[in-house]
């Protein structure tokens, strides 16, 4: 098995803060900022028509589970990280900046993971015409504590950027571990 990294990244837009988090934003706040990404501001790769409706009811279904598993979110949603780095990721953005802690420098009641990501995790894409066969880590929110045991059993994704991401939401979802961060502790 490869190494477990110990360390989580999370990537953002050069021209924005770090920890921006579109559901955050009211729903005046959200049109101008998609226009805004939509227009090319930042380039990311990522933002459809049903992403947001999506996002916020995996958000939903995301934090419940992390309480029933025990955890105590500080947030109504997460700040977003991948475990150690991810090519593919970063790859969605045209010259990113990134933001790594320590994964021991953090409350472990404040942080759940997912493999892939919590979009897929979560189980909602069929919902929103995106189906994809289902594998027996979807559905399910980790608990940090859980990093070792759930890599043993699963293994833990990672993919290489692609050339090019053109229809990428229709293929493998299985690119990163998603670490989702449940406190604003984390600002520097």
């Amino acid at each position: 098995m490869a190494e477990i990294p110990d360390f989580i990244t999370h990537y953002h837009l050069p021209d924005r803060e770090p920890f921006l988090n579109l559901s955050d934003l009211d729903d005046d706040q959200l049109v101008d900022v998609l226009a805004d990404l939509d227009s090319g501001a930042g380039t990311s790769r990522r933002f459809g028509p049903s992403y947001v409706a999506l996002r916020r009811a995996s958000e939903e279904l995301l934090r419940a589970r992390f309480i029933r598993r025990g955890g105590r979110p500080e947030r109504a949603v997460p700040h977003y990280f991948v475990l150690g780095e991810s090519e593919w990721f970063e790859g969605l953005y045209d010259d990113p900046r990134q933001v790594r802690f320590p994964l021991d420098e953090l409350p472990a009641d404040q942080i759940s993971f997912t493999i892939p990501d919590s979009l897929t995790a979560m189980g909602l894409l069929p919902d929103f015409g995106i189906h994809l066969e289902p594998r027996g880590h979807h559905g399910k929110v980790f608990l940090i504590r859980e990093l070792g045991e759930v890599a043993a059993h699963h293994g833990l994704p990672s993919s290489a950027r692609p050339d090019d991401y053109t229809g990428h939401q229709f293929e493998d979802f299985e690119h990163y571990t998603e670490v989702q961060v449940w406190t604003d502790r984390i600002r520097r």
